[in-house]
């Protein structure tokens, strides 16, 4: 796990090893354990190591081929990469270290393009053919690892964070206001824009190809495709979905480095824990809890330490846990959004502590992202969108439940300042727009379901994937997911609905007739979803834990928003000399707040991303907007 920066120059000009060191610096975080640059007419590649597997010299970047054609500069890991070495071994290549880059380096020599459906792993490289003069980005197929890009000019400048390109750009930036608009309709970006205008995030599962006198090319190699299979043994998809459980979580266990795990108290962690745990001696875990003293209602159950607790005590991990305040919020926000530049679902801050936590014991943790998403976790959103009259009229309903922040008919009055700039967005399009070519495969509940497992997988997936990038890799800690494995993502993708949703046939039934405390109840979080999942996972944790209601990573901030943190808000949103208030009105802005602080509306997700905007306007254009 590392940093990559870079230059590639469309007119063959110099590119300075100057503006690389600078690009690397400013993501030194992601890699304290070396450095490396790579210059030569019209190209530098940069490197930030965080040694992982093969800690010896030979494995340091950036690196070459034997031969000097190829030189590459690469962040991830390649959980495959011991198969693939001995298969290119049999092709004639040589190798002279022990790491996985070396073999990602000898696959494209040996298969070009082709070898990215090969790998098996998170990554984003950069890759330079010399003869050819042909410059290649590329991402792993689910995104786990970022990779940002930038056109000024003829040059092409990447980076694994924005502030990178930011660091050499010759302009300041630009607040890009789609992409705002895009933020505050999802609390997410669908499309590969980010607040800074004209710098994109290559899209997951894609590549990007600059020659010089050619256009950019950006192609897609790699995309979801849930469908219905048609495999109807539980007990045989039950034993090949554990195998490849164990599978996934056994190849993630390769490094040169102790690896530990994140234990939340739910289903997924605890699981991945209990085999990792079984595999290794002196396996350290980690939860994070929150302070209980202010919070009520539905909140009262959003601490998960005593069941993290009796798992550690079944699996025998060393475990160490946090326990957030009302407050910690406030004193880590300046750093967050530093380092997460651009925010994304949810709000992030406990992920941030959590990975503090972890990398005082290690520099890699396994964590249980994509569990929910790839079998089905979250029924009650699904079940909003099951009988449809068409493709539309599915886009209508469950558009209408992403718009997690301010829904249209909102928009235009918060963002009055700028309503003549942003009048031409469409969100229904960009929503709609995330399923491409798929509007002619719907005719049944189950097709619908599965389209909108692919959507989540898609964006909301993917928001996670970034944040725990970002915020893991600002305390130098790699951040693994068993559950984004080739074989078990084929396998989840393949499931029928039945045996990820209990409750579809009964949903699809509803009527105007149906009594609204019936309806009500399909829509609210309960223990559906993730059936076969849950089945197989009842070898590993307890059934307290393997039966148990969904419980999302997240502190009471609906509670402390309206307590102990009140002030923070208003101080923060309050004030009409505000940076956010150049983009967005003051009094429709306030009294949506007020809705929330005088208890009428939970607005917890907008005023996180209120007080986030405002910090991030702060830190990133300190000299105004353009």
């Amino acid at each position: 796990m590392c940093g990559i920066a870079g230059i590639f120059d469309l007119s063959g000009a110099p590119v300075s090893a100057i503006q690389i060191r600078r690009m690397t610096d400013v993501i030194a975080h992601r890699g304290p354990d070396g450095e490396g640059l790579w210059v030569e007419d019209g190209i530098g590649l940069g490197h930030r190591r965080l040694a992982i597997i093969d800690l010896s010299d030979a494995a340091k970047q950036p690196m070459e081929t034997p031969d000097a054609r190829y030189v590459i500069t690469y962040n991830g890991e390649l959980y495959n990469y011991r198969e693939l070495r001995v298969l290119l071994q049999s092709k004639g290549h040589a190798f002279h270290s022990a790491s996985d880059t070396e073999v990602v380096l000898a696959a494209f020599a040996e298969w070009g393009l082709e070898a990215l459906p090969r790998f098996n792993g998170m990554f984003a490289l950069a890759l330079y053919d010399r003869k050819d003069r042909r410059f290649l980005l590329a991402r792993d197929r689910f995104g786990v690892k970022p990779v940002y890009w930038m056109r000024q000019g003829d040059r092409l400048l990447f980076g694994s964070e924005a502030k990178a390109i930011l660091a050499v750009s010759r302009e300041g930036p630009d607040l890009d206001l789609e992409a705002l608009v895009e933020y505050l309709t999802f609390q997410n970006f669908f499309t590969d824009r980010t607040l800074f205008k004209g710098i994109s995030l290559l899209p997951a599962g894609s590549y990007l190809v600059a020659e010089r006198g050619r256009d950019l090319k950006i192609a897609s190699y790699w995309d979801f495709g849930f469908a219905e299979g048609g495999r109807s043994d539980p007990e045989a998809l039950e034993e090949e979905c554990d195998h490849l459980f164990q599978q996934a979580v056994n190849r993630q266990l390769v490094a040169d480095v102790p690896v530990n795990a994140y234990l939340s108290g739910g289903l997924d962690s605890g699981a991945i824990t209990a085999t990792a745990a079984a595999q290794m001696d002196d396996m350290r875990s980690f939860t994070v809890g929150f302070d209980m003293n202010s919070a009520s209602g539905l909140e009262l159950g959003f601490d998960e330490r005593p069941r993290a607790e009796f798992m550690s005590y079944l699996f025998g991990t060393e475990h160490y846990e946090m326990v957030l305040k009302a407050g910690d919020m406030e004193r880590a926000m300046s750093s967050i959004v530093y380092h997460l530049e651009e925010p994304r679902v949810g709000q992030s801050y406990p992920n941030y502590y959590a990975a503090k936590l972890a990398s005082r014991f290690g520099k890699v943790v396994l964590a249980g992202t994509g569990g929910d998403e790839l079998f089905g976790g979250y029924p009650w959103r699904y079940y909003r969108a099951v009988v449809n009259e068409d493709f539309e009229h599915y886009v209508d309903q469950y558009y209408g439940f992403w718009q997690r922040l301010i829904p249209n008919g909102l928009l235009h009055d918060v963002l009055a300042p700028v309503t003549s700039e942003i009048r031409h967005v469409r969100t229904r399009d960009i929503f709609r727009d995330t399923f491409k070519s798929h509007a002619e495969t719907l005719s049944r509940p189950e097709d619908y379901v599965n389209h909108s497992l692919y959507l989540e997988a898609k964006t909301f997936l993917h928001g996670l994937l970034v944040v725990e990038d970002k915020l893991s890799m600002a305390h130098s800690l790699e951040n693994r997911v068993p559950f984004l494995d080739n074989d078990l993502v084929d396998f989840a993708q393949s499931l029928p609905v039945r045996f990820k949703l209990g409750n579809l046939d009964e949903v699809a039934r509803l009527d105007e007739n149906t009594p609204g405390s019936k309806r009500r109840q399909f829509f609210e979080k309960t223990s559906d979803g993730k059936l076969l999942l849950r089945k197989v996972m009842q070898r590993y944790v307890p059934d307290q834990v393997s039966s148990a209601v969904k419980q999302g990573f997240s502190a009471p901030d609906a509670s402390w928003f309206r307590g102990e943190s009140i002030d923070y808000v208003r101080r923060t949103l309050y004030d009409k000399r505000a940076k956010i208030y150049q983009v967005a009105d003051y009094t429709t802005v306030t009294r949506l707040i007020d809705e929330h602080l005088n208890g009428s509306k939970n607005r917890r997700l907008l005023i996180w991303s209120l007080i986030y905007m405002e910090i991030f306007l702060a830190e990133f254009f300190d000299g105004g907007l353009n």
